[in-house]
Formats: structure tokens, sequence, C-alpha cells
């Protein structure tokens, strides 16, 4: 919804701007789609799988600069906006441009932008929070003019955008969230299966993505140090791990035992013991029941998983 300024008299109801907002909607009723495009971005400039970076801290400023004009090429590729006549995009007939911030409010509108219609973006990869808005850029809301003549929202001003997604959710990025410790312990394997082996055993019961294990591993084939009798799966079955996947039978495994269900992509690790079969949560595993394990059950080697 529209709010209008202090200065209502200056402001006039835009249609076009709840054209496009409604556009918008329609396509990521969700935000889904959006939140999606921001967590690839963010993993896309770490290139963990080749540096091990993960926080945003880690990135040059040239590269933290780039962000913007990687979102503006990964949202057109996600949602195929065509391309605007004089700004980035087109979208319900309207010429829009695309700015990101790494500050909440702090968007910066070139002159070609001004008095046009702008779709705000901002993320936060430490808060796992983001936003997306849409705004007119009329001259008077403008202030702050830099040397390449781009100016900011003035703050009385920001309730004159209007918000598609006022508080979305990112997803975790599971490295920056451990303490520091752990990561020390993890990334300090000496070799990439060492470092997944770790990661599994140190990061229990969350869902850990691609990228997480990529960053991990920093080897092109990231995703064979899981798997089977010759990955961290078999290396771990002794320690009573189990490393659950996208397969619909691992989703159902970690649904019966109340984790966190992995989904395309992902993985959920967890720590088992033998159960009574009328024990709950409990699931039926390679043909006896399993269920999660307290700090004082002893190692019991864990089962064999379905393979798919």
């Amino acid at each position: 919804m529209l709010i209008a300024p202090d200065d209502a008299e200056e402001y006039d109801p835009d249609s076009a701007l709840t054209e496009v907002a409604a556009a918008l909607r329609g396509a990521d009723p969700g935000g889904e789609r959006t939140a999606r495009v921001l967590r690839d971005t963010f993993d896309q400039l770490y290139d963990g799988v080749r540096t091990g970076r993960y926080r945003w801290d880690q990135l040059r400023k040239t590269e933290k600069t780039h962000f913007g004009t990687q979102i503006e090429i990964n949202m057109q590729r996600a949602f195929r906006f065509e391309q605007g006549e004089h700004l980035d995009y087109r979208i319900a007939g309207f010429d829009v441009d695309c700015k990101f911030s790494q500050s909440e409010g702090g968007w910066m509108i070139p002159p070609e932008a001004r008095g046009e219609l702008c779709l705000l973006l901002w993320a936060s990869d430490t808060e796992s929070r983001w936003k997306m808005g849409v705004v007119r850029a009329r001259p008077g809301m403008l202030g702050g003019m830099n040397r390449d003549r781009k100016s900011t929202i003035q703050r009385k001003y920001l309730n004159e955008i209007c918000w598609v997604f006022p508080e979305g959710r990112l997803a975790e990025n599971t490295l920056l969230h451990l303490p520091e410790d752990d990561v020390d312990y993890i990334m300090d394997g000496i070799s990439g299966a060492e470092r997944v082996r770790r990661l599994c055993r140190t990061v229990q019961g969350r869902v850990l993505s691609r990228n997480v294990v990529a960053t991990v591993a920093q080897q092109a084939d990231y995703m064979r140090r899981l798997r089977g009798d010759d990955g961290a799966r078999g290396d771990l079955r002794p320690e009573g791990i189990i490393i659950l996947g996208q397969y619909e039978r691992h989703q159902l495994i970690a649904e019966a035992l109340g984790l966190p269900v992995p989904g395309s992509g992902d993985t959920v690790t967890a720590r088992v013991f033998p159960a009574l079969p009328d024990e709950s949560p409990s699931v039926m595993i390679d043909g006896s029941f399993w269920r999660l394990a307290n700090e004082s059950d002893p190692v019991e080697p864990a089962p064999t998983l379905p393979s798919q």
C-alpha cells in the first residue's frame, strides 16, 4: 500500500507505479524467486568453490560495487524482463531502472532515472533479510548528489516507496552463522574430503546448501565428497552419522525424524541411534528403527541409507 509523504500536496498517486508493483507481485507471489536470485548472487560473487570465501567483508571493493550490476543481470534472466527503451527493464509496459543498495535507504539514483520508476532492492547476508519496492524517483525527493551525479532518496521521502516485499527472508548462509572456532576447525582440514567430513560432523540438523559444500570442499567435484561409500556418507557411517540429500526417501526420513527437509541440492546430517518400534519420533531405515541420538548415547554405526 502506498503511503502519502508529509508534503502530501506535492504527491500524485502513480498508476504506472501501481501496475509495475502488481506485475512484480504476480510474477513472484511469495518472493521465493527474488530471494533465490539474491542468494545466488551473493554466492556467485563469493565464488567459494575457488576462493573459500563466504562473507561480504571478504570481497574487494570493486566486487561489492559490481554486486548491483550482477543483481540487475540476474533478475532479468530469472524473470525474463524485456529490455527497457532507456532504462534497465520494461515491466507492465513501463521503463524501470533496477537499483541495489548495500544499506537500507542508500539507493543511488542516476541522472537518467530522475522522474522515472525504480525497482529498489536491499539484502543483508548477515541478517538473512531482503526487501524489494518500487518508487517514482521524483527530482524533489532526491538529494546528496555525488561525483557521478547520482542522488539518494531523502529519508523523509522513503515512505513513498511501494513495498512489494517489505520483509523477505534470505536463505541462510550457514558458514556465516557458525561460531568462528567451528569454521576454523572445518576449513583447517588438509583436503576437500576432510573439510567436508568436518562440516558434516560439526553442523548437524541444519540445511547445508550445495554452495556451502562447494565452499568447504573447494573442488570441482565437490558433491562427490558427500556421496556413497567413497565419500563422507560412507566415511561417517561408523560414527553414527547419516547424510540425507534431496532424494524423496531421504526427505521422508528427515521429516519423520523432525529434521529440516533437504530441498534440491541440499544436505542435512544427523547422528542416529537404534530406537524401539514405539519410540517417537523414529523411522525405519535399512530394516530397523532409528531415532536422533542424544549426547549420552554411545556411538552406533549408522544404517545404510536408500540410494535415492
